[in-house]
């Protein structure tokens, strides 16, 4: 598994990592134990990059991924690195971004996650007003100072907000929706992130397994599952679910880019794999809910970069089917 540097971190990570939205909720619930065989094979495979929130349900992906972490404290063997999120347990106004409040939330992640210095903490897709806040990110230098977490970053919903996040000089990281349907932040986020010295992590790489190429239009998702009720952006942004993509375009596109995958590939290892070889990208972070999945998703990893031709031919795929839905939103 090849590694690439978290600069502003001082660590290196794995260029897949693991999300793990899934282990909490707005998908098919997953068990505890089938959670933590997905870390397990995910580890093995060469993954030490877990993303997790403290609102992924309510706590419950931060266990999980805690109890996980034990088994290293007990074996003394290099633990992966852990990001966190916090930012939306409270109103989503710049009132409720307080020193106050940030000391509470990572409070409770270090405790779920069974952390004394949490390793990276994002501002989880915060209001515009928050990147133009000094304080916000002066609160977040104190928490570092005082040990509660190592370095911090961003999760944004919109290029701007990136390079607004960028330009702070003690942000480490940016996450931010990248996939071969979402192609915006390699205009300009992922150059000044190169620049600046500031590590990107990939989320949404598969488009909410639009480009695992296994839906067909008339596919059933559960009630529970944002792939049914965030459909239109109903209960948060639309850019998370299907990267914003209508779904019957989504469907109709995702046929003809498995039609591109190379022998030897699944149409995922190609979309995850067109994510890493983007040059800015750290570590793109696809979520696993099988061991199988995990092991695949790992697998990514390691392969040859792909042929111009492809690259091309992928190019012009968004150009004809995505790129008037969504190049212009985010």
């Amino acid at each position: 598994m090849e590694k690439r540097p978290l600069h502003r971190a001082g660590r290196k990570v794995s260029v897949v990592g693991l999300g793990t939205w899934q282990f909490g909720d707005g998908w098919s619930h997953i068990g505890e134990g089938d959670a933590r065989a997905v870390l397990e094979a995910a580890a093995e495979c060469g993954v030490d990059f877990v993303d997790t929130a403290d609102v992924y349900g309510d706590g419950r992906s931060e266990r999980i991924v805690g109890e996980f972490l034990k088994d290293f404290r007990a074996s003394g063997n290099e633990r992966p690195t852990v990001a966190t999120k916090l930012g939306r347990r409270g109103p989503q106004e710049l009132a409720a971004f307080t020193l106050d409040n940030f000391r509470a939330w990572t409070d409770r992640s270090r405790g779920n996650l069974g952390m004394d210095t949490l390793d990276l903490v994002q501002l989880h897709t915060p209001p515009d007003a928050v990147f133009a806040s000094d304080a916000v990110f002066d609160a977040l230098d104190v928490l570092v100072d005082e040990g509660r977490i190592a370095s911090y970053g961003v999760s944004v919903e919109t290029c701007d907000q990136a390079l607004s996040a960028i330009a702070r000089p003690n942000v480490a990281s940016v996450q931010i929706i990248l996939n071969v349907f979402r192609r915006k932040p390699l205009e300009r986020v992922l150059p000044a992130a190169r620049e600046a010295g500031v590590g990107i992590v990939a989320r949404v790489p598969l488009a909410s397994g639009l480009l695992s190429a296994k839906f067909r239009p008339d596919t059933v998702f559960a009630a529970d599952d944002h792939r049914a009720y965030n459909r239109h952006g109903e209960q948060f942004d639309v850019g998370e679910t299907f990267s914003g993509v209508d779904y019957a375009t989504g469907v109709a596109a995702a046929a003809e880019f498995a039609g591109l995958v190379p022998e030897g590939l699944t149409p995922a290892q190609l979309a995850l794999r067109w994510v890493t070889q983007q040059d800015g990208v750290t570590t793109v972070i696809p979520g696993a809910s099988s061991v199988e999945q995990a092991r695949a998703n790992a697998a990514a990893g390691s392969l040859a970069p792909l042929p111009e031709r492809l690259l091309e031919q992928l190019r012009e795929l968004y150009d004809r089917r995505v790129r008037a839905q969504v190049h212009h939103r985010w």
